[in-house]
């Protein structure tokens, strides 16, 4: 069995996009959290790493710091750590979730939208790398 049939069910890189059985993330995008003690929170994609996410405000974690050097004082810092694509879901301006489908235009392009009271709304378009 080949590399390639091992992931086609997981996950599946392209260039800077993360598809995981058919969610369209990448950096910039708005995001929700569905799962896990974030559920509700929206925020926007910072980096992304096979199936996992850094989103910003979401997945806040502390951590205590000591000193390196003599004159310095230990802190604490908050990082964002990194949540399954799985739990997140694409939302819009208005931190809505939406469910997004690719689309055709009249020239060949592709584009993410979704359905909004009847009408489909461009989400963003899709460029080939």
């Amino acid at each position: 069995m080949s590399n390639d049939m091992k992931i086609k069910n997981k996950e599946r890189l392209h260039g800077k996009y993360v598809v995981v059985r058919g969610k369209k993330m990448r950096k910039g995008d708005k995001v929700i959290a569905i799962a896990g003690n974030d559920r509700g929170k929206v925020g926007t994609i910072l980096s992304c790493t096979g199936d996992q996410v850094i989103v910003q405000g979401l997945n806040v974690r502390k951590k205590h710091v000591k000193p390196q050097q003599k004159d310095q004082k230990g802190s604490i810092i908050t990082l964002e750590k990194a949540i399954h694509i799985s739990n997140l879901k694409l939302c819009n301006e208005g931190g809505i979730p939406v469910k997004v489908k690719v689309q055709s235009t009249a020239e060949g392009q592709k584009q993410l939208v979704y359905h909004v009271d009847g009408q489909d709304v461009v989400y963003r378009p899709i460029k080939k790398t």
